[in-house]
């Protein structure tokens, strides 16, 4: 029953879908970001994954597959799909915040792209690049995956080269995070729908 009590509200913000291979960075670009425009109208929606929490990781809410099935039934996600073993979603509250005038920033999936895009017409993908070679030592060196792991998520990665997608924005990071970092928070910036 995925996505089944989807209601679709009139728009004021924009909504931002960042994505892009494990280990490109989003993470790490997503938190540069947020710090650089905490007092911008821009909000960071923060997913809801059965996965625990880290201290390196993503500022997530974690639900057991339970609770994860349980908010699915009852339509507290906007977004939501599988991945890896693990079921990530993203709150109806993003409607709300939209409604209200905020942008909105959601760390989303590649392979969910086009059903957010059907879902929310408006939207715009942010992709986040990094060359293959680097993929494969910034996955090694996270330490959260085992090499076989690692192995399907470099083989994932190539599955969705040259992924497009209507209004698709690029960022390489295959430098210091902040040269990335600066890009995306310029893109934000400037593509955010101003209130006024």
């Amino acid at each position: 029953m995925p996505n089944s009590i989807i209601k679709k509200y009139p728009s004021k913000g924009k909504l931002f879908y960042v994505i892009g291979a494990s280990g490109v960075g989003k993470d790490s670009l997503l938190h540069y970001a947020r710090q650089r425009l905490a007092n911008e109208s821009l909000v960071f929606a923060h997913r809801y994954i059965t996965r625990p929490v880290e201290l390196k990781g993503e500022n997530h809410i974690q639900l057991t597959k339970e609770e994860f099935n349980n908010r699915l039934q009852r339509g507290c996600f906007k977004f939501n799909w599988h991945s890896h073993e693990l079921d990530y979603g993203i709150g109806v509250e993003v409607d709300r915040w939209l409604m209200q005038g905020s942008n909105v920033v959601i760390n989303g999936s590649r392979g969910y792209l086009n059903t957010a895009v059907a879902l929310h017409p408006g939207l715009v993908p942010v992709l986040i690049q990094v060359d293959s070679n680097l993929l494969h030592e910034r996955l090694i060196k996270r330490g959260r995956e085992t090499l076989e792991q690692i192995e399907k998520r470099i083989q994932r990665a190539q599955a969705f080269v040259g992924l497009t997608s209507p209004n698709m924005q690029i960022i390489e990071n295959n430098s210091e995070l902040s040269v990335a970092g600066e890009q995306l928070v310029s893109l934000l910036r400037n593509q955010a729908v101003k209130i006024l």
